[in-house]
C-alpha cells in the first residue's frame, strides 16, 4: 500500500457543507452541484421565544407585588343588617364608593363573623349595595352618624404598570408568539416565506462516498446487474457516449416480487456510479392540498440537476403512477395524484441527452402503471427482479452469512435447494433468524441445525405452548396424516419433507410439502394433486370419524382459490375453455386481463369449480379408504413422535420415497 492510501484512509472525511435548501450531503464528487455559501449555523429559535415569556412573567409578578396592600386584610360583610348596624352603632369611621361597591374602614378592629375564631380582627371592609335599596335614606344616615364619605377611586392605588399589563399582556403575548411561529417557519423555508417548506422535496439524499452498496452486495440477480451496469457506465463516463450521438435512458423501471432487491440494486447503482443518490416514496408527494405534490416534484429534480451525475430513485411508483384509464376523481385525492404524475411526465420530457441524471423506478405492480409513463423517452428501459433460482439463493446466503461465524456442517447449497421461492430479503431474515438462535442456544458459531430450525420457524410458525385434549390431539394426528399420504401416493404432488402436530402460529398441525427444484409453472394434473392434498386431512377425518370439524378451514380456502383460478383464468376447463374470466390480482374488472363475464358464465364458473372440487374428493375418499392401514401406522407414529422427517414419515406409511430422478423417469414414462 503506497504512502498517499495510508493518508487518505487516516485522513477523516471533511464535514458535509449544507445549501439554503438545507441539503445535508454533498454532491457528486467531482464537485457539481456545491453550495455557492456556507451559511453558519442560525442560533437556537427557540432562545428569544423563552427570554420574552421569563421577562413577561417577571414584570406580572412584580406587578402583583406593587398591587398587594401590605397591612391589614379587608373583610367583606353583608350590606343587610352587618353594615346598616355599624353606621348605626356610630363605628363606621369613613368609606368610598364605587358602583354599588363600598370600601371603608370602621373606627376599631372588628371581627366577622362575630365570634369566629379563625378570622381575624380588621378595620378594613366592603360591601355590595343592592339596587333596588333606597340611597336617599342612606346618605341622610351617613350623614346623621358622622361618616365620611370620600369621592376618591378605590382602586386608584393600584399601579399604572399592572392596568397596562392586565389590558395588553395577552395581546401582546399572542402577537409575540406569532411573530416566533411565523420566523421559524420562514427560517425553515431558506427564506421562502412561511408555507414556502410545504413545497419542498422530502426526498433524502444521500452522500455518494456514504454508500456502502456495490454490486458485490447484490446477489442472485445478475440480469439485472447487467442491464444496469451500462446506467453505471454513463454516469461515470458521459462523453464516452455522447461522443457518438448515443442517449443514455432516463429513465429505468425495476419491477418485481416484493423483496427481491429492487432498492437494493439502485443504491448498489449510485454506489458504483459514484453519484448522488435522492431517494423518496412515490406516497411522499401525495398531500390534501391539490399541487403540493407537483411542486415537491418540480423541486427534487432542480436539485438533481444542480448535483449531477445523480439519480432519483422513486419507490414504489404506482402510488402515483396508477393508470389514468377509467379514473372518477373531480376533487381531492385524485386530482392531487394526477398533477403530480403529470408533472413527473413533464420534468423527465425536459431531459437534456447530455445531462447525466437518471430516474429509477420500482413497483411490485407494473401492469397498473400508466402508459404516458411507459412510453419511450421516459421509462424506457424495464428490468425485471425476479425470485432467485437455485444458485442465486446460494449466493445471497454467501453474501447475507459473511459477518457470521458458520459452523463446519453449515452447507448453504443445501439450504439453498430446501428453500425454493423465498427472496433476498426472506433469505435474509432466514440467516439473521438463525445467528439469533444459535446466540439463545449460547453456541459459539451458527450450526446447522440453527437454519434448519430458524427455516421451520419462518415456514411452519412458532410452536405454541398449548395442551391438546387426547382426542383432539389424535383427530389432528389424522388429519396431516391424511395431507401426508395423499401427497406420497400421487406422483404429480410435491414430495412431503416434513409431517408434525406440534401446534404452530393458528395451525394445530402442519404438513411441509416443497418441490424438489424451481418451478415457473404448473400442469392441469399437477394443480388437481395440489386440491387433493389440500383435500386429504377433511377426507381422512370423514373416513376415520365419519364426522367433519372446522380444522380444514385454510385447506378449503386454498383448493377453492386454486380451482377458480384454473377456471377462470388458466384455461383448465372444458366448457369454459381458452378464456380469461376473472381479473388478476390486483386488478379490478376495468384494467385489462379480464372482461366482465354474464351472469350465466358466472354461474358456468362457479359449477366448474363445484366439479373439479368434487371430483377430487371423490378421489380422496377412495384412496384414503382403500390405504386405511398405512393411514393408521403414519398416524400411531406421529402420535408417538410428534413431528416425522420426511424418511421417517415415509418409512411409517410404507410408501417408497420419490427422488428427483425416479420423478423424472415417471414423467418421461408417462
Amino acid at each position: 500500500m503506497s504512502d498517499d492510501d495510508a493518508t487518505n484512509k487516516a485522513v477523516p472525511p471533511a464535514k458535509m457543507p449544507q445549501d439554503k435548501g438545507r441539503w445535508r450531503v454533498a454532491p457528486a464528487p467531482d464537485g457539481r452541484g456545491m453550495p455557492d455559501e456556507h451559511k453558519p449555523r442560525p442560533p437556537h429559535r427557540w432562545r428569544g421565544f423563552w427570554i420574552f415569556l421569563g421577562a413577561l412573567l417577571a414584570i406580572n409578578f412584580v406587578s402583583v407585588l406593587m398591587a398587594q396592600s401590605s397591612g391589614q386584610p379587608r373583610v367583606k360583610v353583608p350590606f343587610s343588617p352587618y353594615f346598616l348596624r355599624q353606621v348605626q352603632a356610630g363605628t363606621v369611621k369613613s368609606i368610598s364608593s364605587k358602583g354599588d361597591t363600598i370600601s371603608g374602614t370602621f373606627t376599631r378592629q372588628l371581627v366577622y363573623p362575630p365570634g369566629s375564631k379563625t378570622a381575624k380582627a380588621t378595620t378594613l371592609f366592603s360591601t355590595e349595595v343592592p339596587t333596588f335599596w333606597d340611597n336617599a335614606a342612606l346618605t341622610a344616615e351617613l350623614r346623621a352618624k358622622g361618616v365620611q364619605v370620600n369621592a376618591q377611586n378605590p382602586s386608584s392605588g393600584s399601579s399604572l404598570l399592572g392596568e397596562l399589563l392586565l389590558g395588553f399582556g395577552p395581546t401582546l403575548l399572542f402577537i409575540g408568539l406569532f411573530y416566533f411561529l411565523a420566523r421559524r417557519a420562514q427560517s425553515g423555508a431558506g427564506g421562502l416565506g412561511g408555507l414556502g417548506n410545504f413545497g419542498r422535496s422530502r426526498a433524502r439524499r444521500v452522500d455518494p462516498t456514504k454508500i456502502q452498496v456495490t454490486f458485490d452486495d447484490v446477489a442472485g440477480i445478475d440480469e439485472a446487474k447487467a442491464e444496469l451496469a451500462e446506467i453505471v457506465d454513463f454516469l461515470k463516463t458521459p462523453d464516452r457516449y455522447v461522443r457518438l450521438g448515443a442517449r443514455i435512458p432516463h429513465g429505468v423501471l425495476l419491477y418485481g416480487a416484493p423483496g427481491t432487491g429492487k432498492t437494493l440494486v439502485a443504491r448498489a447503482v449510485a454506489g458504483e456510479a459514484q453519484a448522488a443518490f435522492f431517494s423518496i416514496a412515490a406516497s411522499e408527494f401525495i398531500e390534501a392540498i391539490v399541487g403540493v405534490g407537483a411542486s415537491r416534484v418540480r423541486d427534487l429534480f432542480a436539485k438533481a440537476k444542480e448535483a449531477a451525475p445523480s439519480i432519483i430513485f422513486i419507490d414504489e411508483l404506482d402510488a402515483v403512477g396508477r393508470s389514468r384509464q377509467g379514473s372518477a376523481g373531480i376533487t381531492g385525492a385524485n386530482d392531487e395524484r394526477e398533477q403530480t404524475l403529470d408533472q413527473i411526465l413533464t420534468e423527465m420530457d425536459g431531459f437534456e441527452s447530455t445531462q447525466a441524471v437518471v430516474v429509477i423506478g420500482a413497483t411490485n405492480r407494473p401492469e397498473i402503471l400508466d402508459p404516458a409513463l411507459l412510453r419511450p423517452g421516459r421509462f424506457d428501459r424495464r428490468v425485471a427482479v425476479q425470485p432467485p433460482d437455485k444458485t442465486g439463493r446460494r449466493k445471497i446466503l454467501e453474501v447475507h452469512t459473511r459477518g457470521i461465524p458458520l459452523g463446519d456442517d453449515v452447507d448453504l447449497e443445501a439450504l439453498a435447494a430446501t428453500t425454493p421461492g423465498m427472496v433476498g430479503a426472506d433469505l435474509a431474515n432466514l440467516a439473521n433468524e438463525a445467528a439469533l438462535l444459535a446466540a439463545r442456544r449460547d453456541h459459539d458459531r451458527v450450526r446447522m441445525a440453527d437454519f434448519t430450525d430458524s427455516l421451520e420457524k419462518i415456514l411452519l410458525g412458532t410452536p405454541r405452548g398449548i395442551l391438546l385434549s387426547p382426542a383432539d390431539r389424535e383427530r389432528t394426528a389424522y388429519h396431516e396424516s391424511g395431507h401426508a399420504l395423499v401427497g406420497m401416493l400421487s406422483a404429480e404432488a410435491d414430495p412431503v419433507r416434513k409431517v408434525s402436530i406440534i401446534p404452530r402460529g393458528q395451525a394445530l398441525g402442519v404438513t411441509l410439502s416443497t418441490p424438489d427444484a424451481d418451478r415457473v409453472s404448473y400442469s392441469r394434473e399437477e394443480l388437481e394433486a395440489k386440491i387433493r392434498v389440500s383435500l386429504g386431512g377433511r377426507v381422512a377425518e370423514e373416513v376415520v370419524y365419519g364426522k367433519i370439524t372446522t380444522g380444514a378451514e385454510s385447506d378449503l380456502e386454498q383448493l377453492t382459490e386454486i380451482a377458480r383460478q384454473m377456471v377462470g383464468r388458466w384455461g383448465m376447463s372444458d366448457k369454459i375453455g381458452p378464456r380469461t374470466l376473472l381479473p388478476r390480482d390486483g386488478q379490478g374488472p376495468l384494467l385489462t386481463g379480464a372482461g366482465e363475464a354474464s351472469p350465466q358464465t358466472q354461474w358456468l364458473i362457479d359449477e366448474e369449480v363445484h366439479r373439479i372440487v368434487e371430483d377430487a374428493h371423490a378421489e380422496v375418499t377412495q384412496l384414503l379408504t382403500e390405504h386405511r392401514e398405512q393411514l393408521d401406522s403414519l398416524a400411531d407414529a406421529l402420535l408417538e413422535a410428534e413431528t416425522l422427517d420426511a424418511p421417517e414419515a415415509y418409512a411409517a406409511a410404507d410408501v417408497p420415497m420419490r427422488t428427483a430422478e425416479l420423478e423424472a423417469t415417471v414423467s418421461a414414462a408417462q
